[in-house]
């Protein structure tokens, strides 16, 4: 498993409960190794415009996703995890998407 993976994890629901769902796997964080992770979602409305993107049918890297329709990478929706978490891989982002999800939350996070 790598930065830039599709995986299955626990997450929680805005109703509190914990489904196994797609997350992109962001970066792994010091000292334990944990994963930050960033949900994925078919709610395509829920897109904070300049912030999150969409993967669609043509973009290059669907096939590989693993993901089985469009979907919305929610970067306002973050977790850290255990690595012991996380389910498994379903399939990877393109390295250039991965590099400016990061860069957006870079941006966003700074002062």
């Amino acid at each position: 498993m790598k930065e830039g993976d599709v995986i299955l994890t626990p997450l929680p629901q805005a109703d509190g409960k914990i489904k196994n769902r797609p997350a992109i796997f962001l970066r792994e964080m010091p000292p334990f190794q944990d994963i930050l992770v960033c949900g994925v979602s078919t709610q395509l409305q829920q897109l904070a415009p300049d912030f999150d993107e969409i993967i669609a049918r043509q973009d290059s890297d669907f096939s590989t996703s693993g993901l089985l329709a469009e979907s919305l990478v929610r970067l306002g929706f973050l977790a850290v995890l255990p690595r012991k978490n996380i389910v498994g891989s379903i399939g990877a982002i393109a390295p250039e998407r991965h590099a400016r999800l990061l860069r957006k939350l870079s941006r966003y996070l700074e002062p």
